[in-house]
């Protein structure tokens, strides 16, 4: 494994450590990383799995529930969105991709909160009630996101500029 690619795992590890540290809820790395994993590893397999293998792991810590599969999934559309971004992101479609996997992951994650529990009934005011109860937790997401996607990219181009090692093609 070269340097630029161990910096970039170790990066990713160390911010899903994060998770495992008091926080607001919905206040994680997560979005980041996958964002990150998509836009600096060339090896799209890679930057599918190192992702959802911090997550896996700092989810049995932290417990696993049942809607993990719609979490994991939004995780994997995050990579995509990181690849679509590039390795050398632009601000504004770095914060667009950020936005763009917080919204992703509320509007699926708390859909199925809503067709797979039985915390709200299921007709449309039911699931109008799932969105609006978890607002909260979306501003947390949104502002998580966006830091943790700003400490991520701009630690790498920090590294980057101080390490040229770093600056080998994705």
């Amino acid at each position: 494994m070269n340097f630029r690619i161990t910096t970039i795992i170790g990066m990713i590890a160390f911010a899903a450590l994060t998770r495992l540290l008091p926080h607001p809820p919905n206040f994680t790395a997560i979005t980041a990383i996958a964002l990150f994993a998509g836009a600096q590893m060339s090896d799209r397999r890679s930057a599918l799995l190192v992702p959802l293998a911090a997550l896996f792991l700092t989810d049995l810590v932290l417990g696993l529930h049942s809607g993990m599969l719609l979490v994991y999934v939004c995780v994997a559309a995050a990579v995509g969105l990181g690849a679509l971004v590039g390795s050398r992101p632009q601000p504004l479609r770095l914060v667009g991709a950020s936005v763009a996997g917080s919204v992703l992951f509320f509007v699926v994650t708390n859909f199925g909160v809503w067709a797979m529990s039985a915390l709200y009934p299921r007709t449309l005011a039911g699931l109008a009630e799932c969105y609006v109860a978890a607002i909260p937790f979306f501003q947390n997401a949104i502002v998580g996101d966006l830091v943790f996607t700003a400490a991520l990219f701009g630690g790498f181009e920090f590294l980057r500029r101080a390490m040229p090692a770093l600056s080998s093609a994705r």
